[in-house]
């Protein structure tokens, strides 16, 4: 019996092409902010510049896609509503403003959203304003993707 040893070593396994990574940490924060979802209705969003001409464009969207969707009635308080919301996202100084719409039951969500971190939620004076414009609902929230504004409205 003759002992061979082999000319190579072993075969070993490659190894992984990405680490496995570690839990992630627990930061004892309350739950973060629930990314805005609409299901079940007709809804449109639009991106645009942080620039004092966004309130015009996304007031002029708006106002055309509720008149798609067969809203005649509610022009000027969706105009009114829609531009003071992009307004004050403007204000925030980001880079970039989204509004989203939504319908349900004869009534419009219009929501903005800076995109700007580091912010305090709306003081009441805003959303007195809002109500005084015709928001049948208001309310403002933060969170890492920016400030939040919206409006409910009746159609």
């Amino acid at each position: 019996m003759v002992d061979h040893t082999p000319d190579h070593p072993p075969k070993t396994p490659p190894p992984p092409k990405r680490p496995l990574s570690p839990p992630r940490p627990e930061t004892g924060l309350a739950e973060p902010r629930v990314r805005m979802e609409m299901r079940n209705r007709r809804a449109a969003n639009w991106t645009l510049e942080a620039a004092p001409w966004s309130a015009g464009k996304a007031s002029r969207a708006v106002v055309s896609r509720l008149h798609e969707w067969g809203y005649r009635q509610a022009d000027q308080a969706a105009s009114y509503l829609t531009e003071l919301l992009v307004r004050t996202a403007v204000g925030d100084g980001g880079k970039r403003v989204s509004v989203h719409l939504a319908d349900q039951n004869r009534q419009a969500l219009i929501v903005s959203l800076s995109h700007q971190t580091g912010l305090t939620v709306c003081d009441d004076t805003l959303l007195r304003e809002l109500a005084v414009l015709g928001a049948v609902s208001c309310g403002s929230d933060t969170a890492e993707d920016g400030r939040r504004v919206w409006v409910v409205l009746d159609l």
